[in-house]
């Protein structure tokens, strides 16, 4: 409701609670729930409720505020996103990923030296390198780069196949997608991209 309303009077600031009331829940629904909320909004600031020129109660959007709680929403989200896109979790996934396809599976957890993932299947085997989600955009670009530079470091197996596992967003695919195909097509690297329900898509161009 608090969200619906902020929304509301982005377009129509100043309504009055009964006139927000009938907009978002009906003509004959009482006012109470969105007095409540209104008045809330305006012991955070987002709110201030000002009488009209017709002398009706309005509530009209503090900018200032509503911008500072915007900035407060998008900080959570990134935290609550790094917290589901840890390293550890991501390699926990890709194990899963990987037993449940039949490879034996060795992790290097938490800040442990070595290969991240080194998965064997018969005479299979697979090295990958794992990067969690940084907490800016700057940051997660040093990943992107940090993690194929590891990569790279690591190919003394001719035989092995190499890749890099990421986070699926929006970032790190066109981080991957602006590598040039010259440079995955000579190192034979591919890329993992996990989402926050354990599924795995693999990308080779």
């Amino acid at each position: 409701m608090r969200d619906k309303i902020i929304t509301l009077l982005k377009d129509r600031d100043g309504l009055t609670d009964r006139e927000i009331t009938n907009i978002l829940l009906g003509e004959k629904v009482p006012q109470q729930s969105v007095n409540q909320v209104c008045r809330a909004l305006v012991n955070k600031g987002v709110l201030k409720r000002v009488n009209r020129k017709d002398g009706l109660l309005g509530n009209f959007l503090n900018t200032e505020e509503l911008q500072a709680l915007s900035l407060a929403n998008e900080t959570e989200r990134i935290r609550e996103d790094t917290s589901v896109f840890t390293e550890d979790s991501l390699k926990q996934m890709l194990m899963e990923h990987l037993q449940s396809a039949g490879w034996e599976v060795q992790i290097a957890w938490g800040k442990a030296p070595g290969i991240d993932i080194n998965a064997i299947r018969g005479t299979e085997r697979w090295i990958i390198e794992v990067k969690g989600l940084g907490s800016s955009n700057p940051m997660n670009v040093n990943y992107f780069l940090g993690v194929l530079a590891e990569t790279l470091q690591r190919m003394d197996d001719p035989n092995a196949k190499y890749s890099i596992a990421l986070p699926d967003v929006k970032q790190f695919r066109n981080l991957w997608s602006r590598l040039p195909l010259l440079a995955k097509m000579k190192t034979g690297i591919s890329a993992l991209f996990v989402d926050d329900s354990g599924t795995v898509e693999e990308c080779v161009r």
